[in-house]
């Protein structure tokens, strides 16, 4: 138990100093095996070597691409425009549009703070024109961005699943029903704020001509999930292989058919994914080494043993993991507190008869809610810089959407049929 103590509290050290979490990985794990074990050091060079030896890691980079080549090459604009001629006339509507827009955006990009970039951009804007609240344009579309991370393709689904060795493709599956009922839930606050404060609709009603020109303009962006999950089930290519075709098709329409993809843009989307995945393979690398010194300590074990003394009540030890994550969630990234935890929490549930699949749901939800809490946050951080709103006011208006998107975590912890129900149906 010593070694886990000490460990934690290394980590904890260096994540306060601001410390690079993958680095705070190696340092805790080098520290540990120096002073509690004969294992030589090298083991986490070789682990850490070994971890990104992995086929399905190589979907992160080229969704993180295909991502960006979609919004450079005018996806997001269509998306948004789609999205107001489908719910732009309701009470609030505006403020709906971004959450749609963000739900089909998600379809595409797999990053939660991208997606409050991508559409942000054109909706806070055109919030504060139609005399929205600053605060609330900037909190519903940050609140909106973490539907990013839920509706598949996602980047933390990839990464959970080769953590945990599940199913990406059952993952992806197991997100769509969660990402649309948090954008029904999302849309139900921006419908009772509008009430409260008087917001007018964009228009009265809904103008079917205009609705299917803007679906013809938008089909080629919407085909992107349809392309990937269908190619996935159908046994067509893997998730890396969709990945690569994801990237392949982004290119062909963003350059050849709506012509708003230049070199110089190309370019700029290698460079930026190469930047981002460097960062991320570093930190991954580091955690599977860190992972393996876990379960050679049987750190894992002793957590399960700890959470099972609390109560003999399933519901009760639930609830306890989802307060731990959403607290770790406001101080830690989601993509370094997926790496850390699943080794820990994952025995803990399997024991008490939850699928890994529905497991990597909550994780990633609960962590998703981080994206909007302070002090990390980087949604707001994200929505502040588009709006020049400060944190402290997007924090206060984001509360009811948070409060919104807690309910849904309650809903998909205790109602497995939410995550799993799609994916037993697809087998």
């Amino acid at each position: 138990m010593a070694q886990s103590v000490i460990l934690f509290a290394i980590m904890i050290l260096f994540i306060i100093l601001s410390v690079p979490i993958g680095i705070t990985m190696g340092i805790s794990t080098a520290l540990c095996l120096w002073m509690f074990s004969d294992v030589s050091p090298l083991m986490l060079a070789q682990k850490s070597a070994t971890g990104l030896d992995s086929f399905p890691l190589l979907a992160i980079p080229f969704f993180i691409l295909a991502g960006s080549l979609m919004c450079e090459g005018g996806i997001a604009r269509r998306i948004v425009n789609l999205a107001d001629k489908l719910v732009g006339f309701v009470t609030g509507g505006l403020a709906m549009v971004t959450v749609m827009a963000c739900m089909f955006y998600a379809a595409i990009s797999g990053s939660a703070p991208a997606t409050v970039s991508a559409i942000g951009s054109f909706m806070i804007p055109a919030m504060k024109e139609r005399k929205y609240d600053a605060p609330f344009a900037a909190a519903i579309t940050a609140a909106s961005g973490t539907i990013g991370v839920i509706i598949p393709p996602s980047i933390p689904f990839v990464i959970y699943c080769v953590v945990a060795q599940a199913s990406i493709g059952d993952m992806f599956i197991g997100g769509i029903i969660p990402g649309i009922m948090l954008g029904g839930a999302l849309m139900t606050v921006c419908w009772f704020t509008a009430k409260k404060r008087g917001y007018v609709s964009s228009y009265s009603k809904i103008n079917l001509g205009e609705l299917w020109k803007a679906f013809r303009e938008a089909v080629l962006a919407l085909m992107v999930p349809v392309i990937i999950l269908g190619g996935i089930y159908s046994g067509v290519f893997t998730p890396t292989e969709a990945a690569v075709v994801a990237v392949v098709y982004s290119i062909l329409v963003g350059r050849f058919v709506y012509k708003e993809l230049s070199n110089k843009a190309i370019y700029e989307c290698f460079r930026t994914c190469g930047l981002i995945n460097g960062a991320l393979e570093f930190m991954i690398g580091l955690s599977m080494a860190f992972a393996a010194y876990l379960a050679m300590e049987q750190i894992p074990a002793a957590m399960a043993k700890w959470l099972i003394s609390i109560s003999d009540s399933k519901f009760v030890i639930l609830l306890v993991i989802n307060v731990i994550l959403l607290i770790l969630g406001c101080f830690v990234d989601n993509i370094a507190a997926v790496i850390i935890l699943t080794p820990i929490l994952l025995p803990v549930v399997k024991n008490l008869g939850m699928h890994p699949i529905h497991f990597g749901l909550i994780i990633t939800v609960n962590l998703a809610c981080g994206f909007v809490s302070p002090p990390y946050g980087i949604n707001l951080f994200v929505a502040s810089a588009i709006s020049g709103e400060s944190i402290e006011k997007i924090s206060m208006a984001v509360l009811p959407s948070f409060i919104a998107m807690v309910i849904c975590l309650m809903l998909f912890t205790y109602f497995p049929i939410f995550t799993m129900g799609l994916v037993q149906l697809a087998r």
